[in-house]
């Protein structure tokens, strides 16, 4: 999977502007707070349809502009396309796909794979249960699309029983006909999900596991940890649950079962990394854990994902910087950072970021 060129206008701080980008290594430096991280958050919202970063769309729209226009050339094994996504300030969006509008995020979420690794992705190995999840989330919906509209459903759903609980839970009342219809529902479309965090955990454990023993000699191992748990994955052993609970539930007034509180657990050498690793641990299992990501994307579609690497290798010692580029080797990476002599020795284009301004080539090398 190549992409091609990126035009941006009323993005962020650039104001219009276009960048072609090389099949390889591609450098984005220049000092802090000049855009570079913008360039590779437009990449992603072609693959995600949102903002890895803004609470809203309408932070992405250039202040004092109505609107922002976005144009990403890419393409897959099989085909060249072209997608233009708009914002505007008020927080509409819409988007084509070689003039084809996209009416839904999963049906964009099927044409771009990305793999982003930042140093805010330290939060996987160290944050709340909630971003593992949405790591789990959205790295499984650009895979396969049906996964999102099960997630968007279960939500949906689940925000309808929990409305329902609070209302029971002030009358006083300890049960009633429409909660089973809701657990139905949520166990339907949970049981699903579950199995399909449990499949992919699975699948990149394997990987993840290979490449943190080659970087660091230590044992990783990934534990998806369902929050209702049951002997075998299915709609009945979930809906069973969830009634075993429908009285606590409505005497708390909230759902306490279900993959809202599902976890990922990463432990090295036997020992939970969250609380045991050291920072360096943590990162290496980060790293190891995107890469297993890039290497599950490959079996899978039979093509590498675009790489968007921010600001990590400043961040990584000597032969953690040297695993890196040599794990890159041969596929597209975007990279951007300050120091440009720290970076991968096989980049084959850069582009110095000022103010919102690109500029392409390395004359002042």
């Amino acid at each position: 999977m190549i992409v091609k060129s990126l035009s941006v206008a009323n993005f962020r701080n650039y104001q219009q502007e276009k960048i072609d980008f090389s099949e390889n290594t591609n450098v984005i430096y220049g000092n802090n707070a000049q855009g570079k991280t913008n360039l590779l958050e437009a990449v992603y919202l072609f693959s995600h349809g949102k903002s890895h970063r803004a609470k809203s769309d309408s932070e992405l729209v250039r202040f004092g502009q109505d609107f922002a226009r976005l144009t990403l050339e890419f393409a897959d094994k099989d085909r060249d396309l072209k997608a233009v996504f708009y914002l505007e300030a008020n927080g509409k969006k819409r988007v084509k796909i070689n003039n084809v509008p996209i009416t839904k995020l999963s049906m964009l979420m099927r044409y771009l794979n990305v793999v982003m690794f930042s140093p805010e992705d330290l939060d996987i190995i160290k944050g709340a249960p909630q971003v593992r999840r949405k790591f789990l989330d959205e790295a499984i919906s650009q895979l396969y699309p049906v996964y999102l509209k099960t997630l968007i459903s279960y939500h949906k759903n689940l925000a309808q029983k929990n409305n329902l609980l609070k209302k029971l839970r002030l009358a006083g009342k300890t049960d009633d006909d429409m909660l089973s219809v809701w657990n139905e529902q949520i166990a339907e479309d949970g049981s699903k999900i579950m199995e399909y965090r449990r499949d992919f955990v699975d699948a990149i454990s394997r990987f993840a596991s290979e490449i943190h023993k080659n970087i660091s000699g230590e044992k990783l191992d990934l534990c998806y940890m369902p929050s209702v748990e049951c002997d075998e994955i299915n709609k009945e052993n979930f809906l069973a649950k969830l009634n075993q609970g429908m009285a606590r539930e409505i005497e708390n007034g909230s759902s306490l079962y279900g993959i809202q509180r599902d976890d990922l657990r990463l432990y090295i050498n036997d020992r939970e990394a969250k609380i045991y690793a050291s920072q360096g641990q943590q990162r290496t299992a980060v790293l190891s854990l995107k890469m297993a990501q890039m290497e599950h994307i490959n079996e899978t579609r039979g093509e590498y994902p675009v790489l968007l690497l921010d600001d990590i290798m400043s961040e990584l010692d000597i032969s953690r910087r040297q695993f890196l580029t040599e794990k890159i080797k041969g596929k597209q990476v975007i990279i951007t950072c300050t120091d440009i002599e720290d970076e991968t020795p096989d980049a084959t284009a850069f582009f110095k970021v000022e103010s919102g301004k690109i500029i392409k080539g390395m004359n002042e090398l």
